[in-house]
């Protein structure tokens, strides 16, 4: 080879570097002008994808409803109300031994239970009524109060006489039934503390009810019920031939029992105001 020719081929070769270093590189993804663009291949199709999912997954998130919330189910307060307490067993009994006085004579029982009221109301250790001019002198006070008395002493003349000693106030009450006349003397000596008299053999006579057994304290069961009637009878121990023997002292009688002495006064007996039932001298609240 000639030098001319060489000299030829170091200049083209010169010429075609300058011309390659002059010529812009495509960026990268970029067709070359004059060439085709590229095709979807798969990296394409990554990209596109990629992109598309990154955009529209905030907004595909905003659509999307909230999940709906676990109701919470509300707290019911327990409101049953608890079973009312049953009545149980219940005893109230104001004797002491040494309470009971007789009556001295035949007439004398107003003024006996009189003497037996004081004994079983006075705790204070002031002394026990129990003598017999004592004894006379109230039957006297009681029939001075005492009205339509066939000369004797009659339950106003009782009720009086209680009040004026210091045991009262005492009234006298009518009770046309006889359970409930049972009742209420016995809600009275548990609302006083003191003991209730009982009128008897239709008017005749008088007793003193000291004490009761129920099934229910009756300052909180108003419905309860008495089982037995603790009695003093001054007759003691002589009784009636029509109406029975007298009851030792502090017995403790069934309803029933007392219901065969204990009966509706009779209204031919003494004329006294009250409506026909069962009378009592009862303790009344001061």
């Amino acid at each position: 080879m000639t030098v001319a020719r060489l000299r030829f081929l170091a200049w083209l070769l010169a010429l075609a570097a300058v011309v390659a270093g002059c010529t812009p590189a495509a960026a990268p993804g970029q067709a070359m002008p004059g060439s085709a663009a590229p095709s979807s291949g798969a990296s394409a199709s990554v990209s596109a994808t990629a992109a598309g999912s990154a955009s529209s997954a905030p907004d595909a998130a905003a659509a999307a409803p909230a999940p709906p919330q676990a109701a919470v189910p509300a707290v019911v307060p327990d409101v049953t109300p608890a079973p009312a307490p049953a009545p149980q067993p219940f005893a109230l009994n104001l004797y002491r031994e040494g309470d009971f006085v007789p009556q001295y004579t035949f007439d004398w029982c107003v003024a006996a239970s009189i003497q037996m009221a004081h004994n079983l109301i006075d705790d204070t250790g002031g002394g026990t009524w129990a003598d017999r001019t004592q004894q006379s002198e109230l039957w006297e006070r009681a029939r001075a109060h005492s009205s339509d008395s066939f000369n004797g002493a009659n339950p106003f003349g009782w009720a009086q006489v209680l009040t004026e000693a210091g045991m009262g106030p005492y009234a006298v009450v009518s009770v046309p039934d006889y359970g409930e006349a049972v009742r209420t003397a016995a809600r009275a000596i548990t609302e006083t503390g003191r003991p209730v008299g009982l009128v008897m053999w239709s008017g005749r006579h008088a007793w003193v009810m000291s004490g009761f057994e129920s099934v229910g304290d009756p300052r909180q069961f108003p419905d309860f019920s008495v089982t037995g009637i603790r009695v003093l009878d001054p007759l003691y121990p002589y009784g009636s031939g029509q109406w029975g023997p007298s009851p030792a002292p502090n017995t403790l009688l069934t309803p029933e029992q007392l219901a065969t002495q204990f009966v509706v006064r009779e209204p031919r007996r003494w004329s006294s105001g009250l409506a026909t039932g069962y009378l009592l001298v009862l303790p009344t609240a001061a």
